[in-house]
């Protein structure tokens, strides 16, 4: 059996791969390696609007009271938000069942550590170890107790009334528009809530922030997450703020720990985009902590070339939020984020926040007056191809000669005009093969003859753009 948990957490198709008694025992092992020290300890509980959500939580408040900690069940919130919550309730752990931009019927398991900080490698395998043996599993008083709305001060916590469950809604978007700092008035946006977990805090933070809102996919059923809207399917939001004459749209994913954008004219500002932008209003601001933005191994060579012009260094890491918050945190920098959409404040989180993104977005634009089509100018972005292929053996790929050959022969071709990256995927059963030349022709045909050796070598279907 391979490692259970991926670059973000543990994620599976919900009842198949990921079962409630996966999630009883993942959630009890987490509990009784986190909670270790503490006498009394609480775990903050939230999910993403997926009708397997419903079953996954019920297993995972079994697991975690069953090893003697109190849950606190926050219900339908993004995962930064519950990452927010267990820092500020000084919970041992935060638990968020969500697959993220995964469709419907996937789901997945994140679990923070004290102060809502993702867990680390060494933290996970200690768990799985832990799944391996016969659980603690406490009687009488000492079994965990599920936290309603007269709060968990019977329970041993000293957690005033304005942070029990029934104000944890409103406390997260309070936080979202004080650390904005920056009204929002005369800006309209459209925002395309991916009928996920964004859908009632994200629509309530652009407006309390001042900004006219109109709200798209905001109506979740358990079955329509992700389906054809939010940040993977910008489609949507582009036509609404065409038709709307908005001044911009945002798009979150299914758990709102990502944020795209599209100017006036519809065009997409992606990731680097974003971060190019943020990147220079902290630095205006002296904000840009030793004048340095950390991105991952996937953004554009052009948010290299634009920084470097900008006088702003960047430091790379691996795919995944939690590897640019490990080098936040090493460097005590200020600001990081992946193409994707994922990006981090230090300052106001510990993980990716798409509904603050958003919002440090607009404030820019209210800030200096300009569209975000001219503030998105800065990046010129180089030509970028990336091929997802299927595959099942996602290590045998990654050591096979012909693959490996292959990129070589890229790498030379290329030079110093381009770059080239092979990697499997985190989440899903893929290997993605990304190439970027000032020549869009060349890497595509690079791009093209990599993906074809990758799917050689596994001998399946033809490589999906």
């Amino acid at each position: 059996m391979g490692r259970l948990f991926g670059t973000d957490g543990v994620r599976g198709l919900a009842n198949e791969s990921l079962t409630p008694e996966l999630a009883l025992r993942v959630s009890g092992a987490a509990a009784q390696i986190l909670s270790r020290g503490k006498k009394r300890a609480l775990a903050v509980v939230g999910r993403d609007p997926r009708a397997s959500g419903e079953m996954l939580e019920a297993a995972v408040t079994a697991g975690l009271t069953a090893a003697g900690v109190d849950v606190l069940s926050v219900g339908v919130l993004p995962t930064p938000a519950v990452a927010y919550l267990t820092g500020l309730y000084d919970a041992c752990l935060g638990v968020m069942i969500s697959a993220s931009h995964n469709p419907m019927p996937d789901n997945g398991i994140k679990i923070f550590a004290a102060g809502g900080h993702k867990l680390d490698d060494a933290i996970e395998d200690r768990i799985e170890a832990v799944m391996a043996e016969a659980p603690v599993r406490p009687t009488g008083a000492g079994i965990g107790r599920v936290v309603g709305s007269s709060g968990v001060r019977d329970h041993g916590f000293a957690i005033p009334d304005q942070y029990s469950v029934a104000g944890t809604h409103e406390r997260y978007v309070e936080h979202l528009v004080e650390a904005t700092g920056q009204e929002l008035n005369g800006l309209t946006v459209v925002v395309d809530c991916a009928h996920g977990a964004a859908s009632e805090v994200g629509p309530a933070a652009y407006r309390e922030a001042g900004a006219t809102v109109i709200a798209i996919s905001a109506d979740p059923d358990g079955l329509n997450i992700n389906d054809g809207c939010g940040s993977t399917h910008l489609d949507q939001v582009r036509r609404a703020v065409r038709e709307h004459g908005a001044d911009l749209g945002l798009a979150h994913d299914g758990d709102a720990d990502r944020c795209l954008a599209v100017d006036a004219d519809g065009n997409v500002v992606d990731g680097d985009a974003i971060l190019a932008i943020l990147a220079l209003a902290m630095r205006d601001a002296g904000e840009l902590a030793e004048n340095t933005l950390v991105a991952t191994v996937m953004s554009n060579l052009g948010l290299h070339i634009a920084m470097r012009e900008a006088g702003i260094t960047m430091r790379t890491t691996a795919v995944g939020d939690r590897y640019v918050l490990e080098e936040l945190r090493r460097g005590k920098f200020t600001l990081g984020g992946e193409q994707s959409g994922h990006v981090v404040f230090p300052a106001h989180g510990t993980t990716g926040d798409g509904i603050l993104t958003g919002l440090k977005l607009m404030a820019r634009m209210a800030v200096t007056g300009r569209t975000l089509a001219d503030l998105a100018s800065v990046l010129q972005t180089v030509p970028q191809i990336l091929v997802n292929v299927p595959v099942n053996d996602k290590a045998a790929v990654m050591a096979a000669t012909d693959v490996l050959d292959a990129v070589a022969e890229a790498e030379r071709v290329l030079g110093e005009t381009g770059r080239v990256l092979l990697r499997p995927s985190g989440t899903e059963q893929l290997v993605r093969v990304m190439v970027e030349a000032t020549d869009l022709g060349q890497a595509q045909r690079l791009a093209d003859d990599m993906a074809e050796r990758v799917a050689a070598v596994q001998r399946v279907s033809a490589p999906s753009h």
